[in-house]
């Protein structure tokens, strides 16, 4: 696996293919759940739908990342489901609008985004275990952070072009509601058409254009079941998986329900009117995120490189979460940008220093031939949050009486939480060579 340096051609073209993923999720972030209030007023009906995302991430990468590990091909391991699922998910980005404008019902909606959700995943693992298939370790935090930055641009520049089409829609309709003003004109259409045309072409860029290296021979595979078996038995696995549960458990808290969070805080209840009201504000608010996570994507990156993988992870995660804690007691719009805009610097770091981490385990341990599947499983653990926090973010706001806010100070602690874990990685900071 020698010859595997920084290549700005191949870093590149996976940061494409990152940034039309992320056209795609904030795509779903970003009006998925406006559009679904207009089926329901429940944040736990709301909640469990957006969930079903955590629940299809919870499998389908393990499965497809271990499969493509062991898949021989003269299109690569990994291509052939890049280029599937990036075409499917395309497809699926315009069915969303589809059945919204044709008024399907609510499980049909649900049932589309289900659609979306699992053609999103069929190339997760897959586009994942790329970057440290082609990049060598020592390497692979600059890699990483180029690809956050491009990810999270991919988020802002929707989250953004949803902002500007919002504002364009209120200002021709006079309707005060974004959402609704929206859904009144033609540029509801625009963010699903420019998602799907860059979920295609990227998938298609990469699969053409991205080389991959020839399949490693594999002397003594593992089965699934040893697979699944070693990383419980691995304690830097596990410890690592446990604590990236933890953050990305406090991201969605916040991800799925900012809208209701903004509507709380600002007009002191969730209804649906306030959640409408607060939509422009929120597309506001995940740009400005994303702008605060880009930079601290490129620090977090050579930090993990030149001075080490606990502090740079440690330092990520500390960052993002004390403005959560702040957040209980904000009451403002001001002092809510403040709070999300820092947070998004520390995110930006523990997003470029964990996204290595995995490689470089394999590499110490010399299983670099089983990237897939370990990335899989790296997935399936963003993807438990995304469950958990969706049924039981939605629990616990129904149960404190539609306090949205709470959701701010829980998600710090988990994030608390999970440092211990990382620092306690006995080879977090040993490389192959050491």
């Amino acid at each position: 696996m020698k010859g595997k340096g920084f290549k700005w051609g191949t870093v590149l073209g996976l940061a494409l293919l990152g940034f039309s993923r992320s056209t795609g999720w904030a795509l779903n972030k970003g009006l998925s759940f406006p559009l679904l209030s207009s089926y329901t007023g429940s944040a736990f009906i709301k909640g469990t739908i957006l969930a079903v995302e955590g629940f299809i991430g919870l499998f389908v990468p393990v499965l497809l990342g271990y499969y493509s590990d062991t898949l021989k091909s003269k299109h690569g391991r990994r291509r052939p489901f890049i280029m599937t699922g990036g075409v499917l998910a395309g497809i699926a980005a315009l069915m969303i609008y589809g059945s919204y404008v044709m008024e399907a019902p609510l499980w049909g909606f649900a049932l589309v985004l289900g659609f979306f959700y699992l053609s999103m995943h069929l190339y997760t693992a897959q586009y994942r275990a790329l970057m440290p298939d082609t990049i060598e370790s020592g390497h692979r935090g600059k890699a990483s952070g180029v690809i956050t930055l491009l990810e999270w641009a991919g988020n802002l520049f929707l989250f953004g072009l949803a902002g500007f089409l919002i504002a364009k829609a209120v200002a021709e309709t006079g309707e005060s509601e974004g959402i609704k003003a929206l859904a009144q004109t033609t540029y509801l259409k625009v963010p699903f058409l420019v998602t799907a045309a860059f979920l295609v072409g990227a998938a298609l860029f990469v699969y053409f254009i991205v080389k991959e290296p020839e399949a490693p021979e594999i002397m003594e595979d593992e089965s699934l079941w040893d697979y699944l078996k070693s990383i419980v038995e691995n304690r830097d696995f596990l410890k690592f998986y446990a604590a990236q549960t933890l953050w990305w458990m406090s991201f969605e808290f916040i991800a799925i329900f900012l809208y209701g969070i903004l509507a709380y805080i600002l007009y002191g209840s969730a209804s649906e009117e306030n959640i409408k009201a607060v939509t422009s504000l929120g597309l506001y608010l995940m740009a400005l995120f994303n702008v605060t996570v880009l930079l601290g994507a490129l620090p977090g990156g050579i930090i993990y490189d030149r001075l080490g993988r606990r502090l740079s992870i440690v330092l990520g995660g500390v960052i993002f979460a004390l403005p959560q804690l702040w957040g209980w007691f904000v009451t403002s719009r001001t002092e809510i940008v403040i709070a999300l805009g820092l947070a998004g610097v520390g995110w930006g770091i523990l997003m470029a220093a964990s996204y290595p981490v995995i490689g470089d385990l394999l590499t110490r341990f010399e299983k670099e031939a089983f990237t897939g599947r370990y990335y899989g499983f790296f997935e399936a653990t963003r993807a438990l949050p995304l469950l958990l926090a969706g049924v039981l973010g939605g629990a616990i706001v129904d149960l404190t009486g539609e306090n949205y806010r709470v959701l701010f100070p829980i998600g710090a602690l988990m994030v608390l939480l999970a440092m211990p874990m990382i620092w306690r990685m006995r080879n977090l900071d040993v490389t192959a060579e050491g």
